[in-house]
């Protein structure tokens, strides 16, 4: 499997990037070749042969950054590999149960075509930028609700399913 791979992420207290570094990671020690960026600073996805974008959720909504990377590159993602993930709940929830995507996320996922999508919990201490932020951390409902054996267990679905897929590719070619 030597087809570089793209996780982009969007979001504004870090805890989404860590989970997209902790995918990123994943994939790699299933032997993928994998670049981990803020969808803001990607420009082009052509090199890539499949994309994973994860956003923070804001009020029901997927982080500004990872929607615009979507809107961006619809067409290009169109023809890839996709596969989406939102963090967010702060609660154990997103541990207990599989949540469908947030409405916004859903139309993505259906326009695209993506693969997969998982919600995963998400994480607000006292680091936390932003006046709402803060009023939620001093009310004391903050916390890491993230569980990165979730996380991993998910990504290495995505290897298995790129693996199948390449594998498929060379008997058709032979």
């Amino acid at each position: 499997m030597a087809e570089l791979m793209l996780v982009v992420y969007g979001t504004r207290n870090g805890s989404t990037q860590e989970i997209a570094e902790c995918i990123g990671n994943s994939l790699r020690k299933e032997g993928l070749a994998v670049d981990v960026r803020p969808a803001a600073d990607v420009r082009d996805v052509c090199p890539y042969s499949a994309v994973v974008v994860g956003g923070g959720l804001y009020a029901n909504r997927w982080h500004r950054d990872a929607r615009r990377f979507v809107r961006r590159h619809r067409r290009p993602l169109g023809d890839r590999s996709l596969w989406l993930f939102s963090s967010g709940p702060l609660d154990p929830s997103a541990g207990e149960r599989d949540i469908p995507p947030v409405p916004g996320v859903r139309r993505i996922a259906d326009r695209l075509g993506a693969r997969g999508h998982a919600t995963f919990g998400g994480r607000l201490d006292d680091t936390a930028t932003g006046r709402l932020a803060r009023m939620i951390v001093k009310s004391g409902k903050g916390g890491d609700f993230r569980d990165f054996g979730k996380v991993t267990a998910w990504a290495s679905g995505i290897a298995d399913a790129l693996a199948g897929e390449e594998v498929r590719r060379r008997a058709a070619r032979e």
